[in-house]
């Protein structure tokens, strides 16, 4: 693909350095539809991205846009704060009975502001609340969101480095496998919750993605998860499990924790929970822990109603029949396959690969590879991005409404950017 270099002189002058995602993807994008974002010269790029994740269901969903139109048209409230709104009820209504009742949760829900470090904060303040102690674990490669809570338990030390101030009473421990198998899962942790001279504090609770997504597609095996539940009820902690980007879906069950047969005290859901891109979040809890005063965590714009209808219809649209999570499940085998492809032909430049339904990581020996790949990949009309703490992953996260022949056509793609980069 030739592509002329737009003109984008004004977010130069006036935007923030801090600008990343478009560093990587030089264009000047003008409309999207499904799993395609068009350039304003027409350049067609095919969307591997979605979002970060809070794509799920493809740009300009048109039931969900339908639903946005119509609210939108006979002047639903937009801004609603906490207030009691129909959007409000309606979501809340169809979360209850698609997604809760069903998995026999019978969560409380918490609208603590429109982003997923929202979520966790909430999730933290709740935590430490009901315990009456300061200390969360976290674990190694983790990822939690910006703000200072979220950062405190977020293992990156570039992004960790931007909070200016010492981030405290988090502590990390090893995630699955990290260590390479060379000791028993939760040994480490465990002899330091037992003995009063290790020096942690007994924690409030522990954090935990199930798939470290930006932490370079690490995912985490269900007996790791039952094992991780099962000490954190033996030694009073809450277990938060983060799923704000391996939630909706995105690994095949609306919950990645599903499939391990665990049951989080807390949950954090965002990105994709909205179904179309708009800010939205959740924290969901045990109602025995919900002993917030009122107004006690608020947020001016925890109630996004448009959120809300776009919620609700994609719940109602793909969440009633079991549907979305076989096509991913069998989307994810697609994809695996094509990997598995790749790394094999590539095997001299040590190339593997990991994930779940529709996330997936590709790495090779050499670090750089990855960057290389995806710069490769968006000049062919394929938009990746690296994950990693050296960004040295791949990261594949197409829609989960992604047909067959367009996710074939990406990988085919993504296969042609690994050889041209060896």
């Amino acid at each position: 693909m030739t592509i002329t270099q737009p003109d984008l002189s004004v977010f130069e002058a006036v935007e923030s350095e801090v600008r990343s995602y478009c560093r990587g993807w030089p264009t000047l994008f003008d409309r999207a539809q499904g799993s395609y974002m068009y350039d304003e010269d027409g350049h067609t790029y095919l969307d591997f991205f979605a979002g970060a994740g809070s794509l799920n269901y493809g740009h300009n969903n048109p039931v969900l846009k339908r639903a946005l139109l119509d609210y939108l048209e006979r002047d639903g409230v937009t801004h609603g704060l906490d207030m009691s709104t129909t959007a409000k009820r309606a979501f809340l209504e169809t979360f209850r009975d698609v997604v809760l009742r069903p998995r026999d949760l019978d969560h409380k829900v918490m609208f603590p502001g429109p982003t997923g470090t929202n979520a966790v904060e909430a999730a933290l303040k709740l935590a430490r609340k009901v315990k009456g102690r300061e200390a969360i674990v976290s674990f190694t490669n983790a990822f939690h969101g910006m703000s200072l809570g979220a950062l405190a338990v977020t293992g990156n030390a570039f992004k960790r480095a931007g909070a200016g101030i010492p981030l405290v009473h988090g502590t990390p421990m090893p995630f699955d496998d990290y260590l390479d198998g060379q000791t028993p899962d939760f040994i480490w942790f465990e002899r330091l919750l037992e003995d009063a001279g290790s020096g942690l504090n007994q924690p409030a609770a522990v954090i935990v993605e199930t798939v470290q997504g930006e932490g370079g597609i690490n995912v985490a095996r269900p007996e790791w998860l039952r094992g991780l539940a099962d000490l954190c009820h033996r030694h009073d902690m809450l277990l938060i499990v983060d799923d704000i980007q391996m939630g909706c879906g995105r690994t095949g069950p609306f919950f990645s924790f599903e499939e391990a047969g665990i049951v989080p005290d807390i949950i954090t859901v965002s990105k994709s929970i909205s179904g179309y891109g708009l800010p939205m979040a959740l924290t969901l809890f045990r109602p025995e822990l919900d002993i917030w005063e009122p107004g006690e965590h608020n947020g001016t714009f925890r109630g996004n109603n448009p959120a809300f209808v776009t919620a609700a219809a994609a719940l109602d649209t793909y969440w009633t029949d079991g549907q979305m999570e076989k096509q991913t499940i069998s989307r994810g085998e697609q994809a695996e396959a094509a990997l598995r492809a790749i790394a094999a032909e590539h095997e001299d430049a040590g190339a593997s690969y990991r994930g779940r339904g529709l996330v997936w990581g590709l790495t090779f020996d050499d670090p750089a590879r990855a960057s290389a790949v995806c710069a490769r990949a968006f000049e062919l009309g394929l938009l990746l991005e690296t994950s990693g703490p050296q960004s040295e992953v791949v990261k594949l996260l197409p829609a989960l409404t992604i047909t067959p022949e367009e996710l074939d056509e990406g990988l085919r793609v993504l296969a042609r950017a690994v050889r041209e980069t060896a």
